[in-house]
């Protein structure tokens, strides 16, 4: 019987501002990733999102970013050298561990946001110091991966743990990675259509590109976005649908 894992990204409001409905989505999910205040959360959201996974049971792990509160930490930041990648990476996942250890909980993996991930995905270079950042904080922490991008590459080199990830929400190019969402259709809404998507690519082990083009990916865990509208209802549509195939839902596993 098949397996998947369910992530979710969370903890990315900021202040008063909440961003997306954390309570509902940590029910679904079966591990979180949360914003460890540099694109989005802060100290006290951070420890709230910890907080509700450990009542529910997810894994949590770190979500660290570009310093772009004010872009979501989806604009890219050329010339950052590798040891300040490493850096940025590092201190995330620290301020994180320190509120999980706050709260009696632990930190078991680490997934790149945004833009970081997005230009890690094709450069080599940020790929490398974010997997180096990662083994110079605790080389056992899991390293979350865009399937079939530099990112996966980088995780073997380090020696890391790691889990290949693929989009529930997101449409594919030809090459594998990610539409931007700067183009049309790169974030996908019908919750009935992701959910069947969703089912072929743990069955298929594959994902359809927009050209239908069919790109075989390890599929370890599948990410909903909790901040894309209707993200509760995805995620329900998402977990009836894996139910009805015989799919279980589970944890991914510390050691893969």
């Amino acid at each position: 019987m098949a397996t998947i894992d369910l992530n979710c990204d969370l903890g990315e409001g900021f202040g008063a501002w909440e961003m997306g409905n954390d309570a509902a989505m940590i029910e679904l999910a079966t591990s979180v990733n949360v914003a460890c205040g540099f694109h989005a959360g802060d100290p006290d959201i951070m420890r709230h999102t910890v907080e509700l996974a450990k009542a529910r049971g997810v894994s949590v792990g770190a979500h660290p970013g570009y310093r772009d509160l004010h872009g979501f930490g989806r604009r890219p930041m050329p010339g950052l050298t590798s040891s300040e990648i490493e850096n940025l990476i590092a201190y995330q996942i620290g301020a994180l561990q320190a509120i999980a250890t706050a709260a009696g909980y632990k930190v078991t993996h680490v997934k790149a946001h945004g833009a970081i991930s997005n230009v890690a995905c094709e450069d080599d270079v940020t790929a490398r110091a974010i997997a180096n950042g990662i083994k110079a904080v605790d080389p056992n922490l899991i390293f979350v991966v865009l399937a079939n991008s530099k990112l996966v590459q980088a995780g073997e080199a380090a020696n890391l743990p790691m889990v290949h990830e693929v989009f529930a929400d997101r449409a594919y190019g030809d090459d594998g990675l990610l539409v931007s969402r700067k183009k049309p259709g790169a974030v996908l809404h019908d919750a009935s259509e992701i959910a069947d998507r969703v089912v072929r690519m743990v069955q298929d082990g594959a994902v359809v590109s927009v050209t239908g083009k069919v790109i075989k990916m390890r599929t370890d865990t599948v990410c909903i976005h909790g901040d894309t509208p209707g993200a509760v209802e995805i995620g329900r549509k998402v977990r009836e649908a894996l139910r009805d195939a015989g799919i279980t839902v589970a944890p991914f596993k510390t050691k893969i």
